[in-house]
């Protein structure tokens, strides 16, 4: 199973859209059913939304490097990652069960544009990546400074850390190709998700303060309206 540029495999990452809005074939966060436009988007955005929303980020100390499988426990530790700077979806992680794989090895895995997080958990057995910037080890529970705007293409957000809670408006959107996902953790499974999307038009959303991530992929960018 080639790495570079893969496609996320749909019954592993794709994730349906809640309710009655019907989900577009795409990458995104892991854990079995169908989802919208689900991989991350650059973080630059149409507007240098990784400016704005990435100040909590701080300097960037590598974990790992951006192409290799790494063994669970021995080359890297569980804990939660952040790459960021990717552009084109060509940047591929997998979360592994095991080393065989084979596709029911998968626990998860996204095609990253932009800004990416992931969860690895100390019952993975391997983590694979592969064109993606450095990893950064990051603690979930810290807070920055975050923004009110975020680049409609970002990818993922923490809330509280890069961008605050609120609601967000994002208008212009065409073709049911802007995707927004709130999501409970990085582990990328369909119990991650707490709502989510596809939107042409206006999107408005609500993220809460409880929330931990905000996912964008292929919408305008948006702004905090209240």
């Amino acid at each position: 199973m080639g790495m570079k540029g893969k496609i996320a495999l749909g019954a592993v990452v794709g994730i349906a859209v809640i309710g009655a809005v019907s989900a577009n074939a795409g990458g995104g966060d892991g854990g079995g059913s169908e989802t919208g436009k689900g991989a991350s988007a650059s973080a630059q955005g149409k507007s240098g939304g990784e400016k704005d929303a990435g100040k909590a980020a701080g300097e960037k100390k590598v974990a790992f490097e951006g192409d290799g499988d790494f063994q669970v426990g021995t080359d890297v530790e569980p804990g939660t990652y952040r790459t960021t700077g990717n552009a084109d979806g060509m940047c591929y992680w997998e979360r592994a069960k095991d080393a065989s794989g084979e596709l029911d090895s998968l626990l998860a895995n996204d095609n990253v544009s932009g800004t990416g997080y992931v969860t690895v958990k100390p019952t993975d057995k391997v983590f694979k990546s592969s064109g993606c910037g450095d990893w950064e080890a990051v603690d979930p529970r810290a807070k920055g400074s975050p923004a009110a705007t975020m680049a409609g293409d970002g990818g993922m957000f923490r809330v509280g850390a890069d961008i605050a809670p609120g609601t967000y408006k994002s208008t212009g959107n065409t073709d049911d190709s802007c995707y927004w996902e709130r999501a409970k953790d990085a582990e990328h499974s369909i119990d991650s998700i707490i709502a989510n999307d596809n939107v042409s038009g206006t999107a408005v959303v609500r993220i809460s303060s409880s929330d931990a991530y905000f996912k964008t992929s292929g919408c305008q960018d948006w702004k905090k309206t209240g």
